[in-house]
């Protein structure tokens, strides 16, 4: 298991039931060493997202217009969905889309 702290914000908070900030014990895959994003993207699918996972996720990554922060770096300089996550990380979805 892996202790993560999640964050959503720019009103993705919306899909999880209004709460942004998320304290979640994440177990990694079976044969895993390792949690990547992209697993935790899935397991977050399952297991938090309350409402369209079309809103989350496109496929097996985040749908365009999420920004995605690793311990306040772009995921995109960390690996994208390969970048591994330890203990206590912080990762944080803000929606960079907004309705007018």
């Amino acid at each position: 298991m892996v202790h993560l702290t999640l964050e959503f914000g720019g009103g993705l908070e919306l899909l999880f039931q209004s709460v942004k900030t998320h304290h979640v014990d994440v177990p990694e895959k079976n044969g895993e060493k390792q949690l990547t994003i992209g697993a935790l993207l899935f397991w977050i699918r399952d297991n938090l997202l309350k409402e369209r996972p079309e809103m989350f996720m496109k496929g097996n990554s985040v749908r365009p217009g999420l920004l995605v922060l690793i311990n306040d770096c772009d995921w995109e300089l960390c690996g994208q969905l390969e970048a591994t996550l330890e203990e206590k990380d912080n990762v944080v979805f803000i929606s960079t889309l907004h309705g007018g």
